[in-house]
């Protein structure tokens, strides 16, 4: 009998994400939103940026990049841009969740 549960790691993600999501979205608390910052690119290049957070510098390795204005744009930018770009909360969970249980379980 399987759960199909995500393992610890992976369930985490997917918490952070989910919040990140909403937090662009204005559905989450504003506090989480003022965190964020849409990324801006020095130069104009070919290559597509759509989607994609600034993620801020840290002195701290250990602590620094736990918090949530890094490592919510750090995973957020690792997503593949049709999950980034879901129309809905229920599309983005069901790509997502499909996104992490494959790079979990390798399928």
């Amino acid at each position: 009998m399987q759960l199909h549960w995500l393992p610890v790691k992976f369930r985490i993600k997917f918490k952070i994400l989910l919040l990140t999501y909403k937090s662009l979205h204005a559905l989450a608390p504003r506090y989480l939103s003022d965190l964020l910052h849409p990324y801006t690119p020095l130069r104009s290049l070919r290559s597509s940026v759509k989607d994609q957070l600034a993620v801020p510098r840290t002195r701290l390795k250990t602590f620094g990049d736990r918090a949530f204005c890094v490592s919510a744009p750090t995973m957020w930018n690792q997503l593949p841009p049709h999950i980034r770009c879901a129309p809905s909360v229920d599309s983005f969970k069901k790509h997502l969740k499909a996104h992490l249980f494959s790079e979990a379980y390798g399928l």
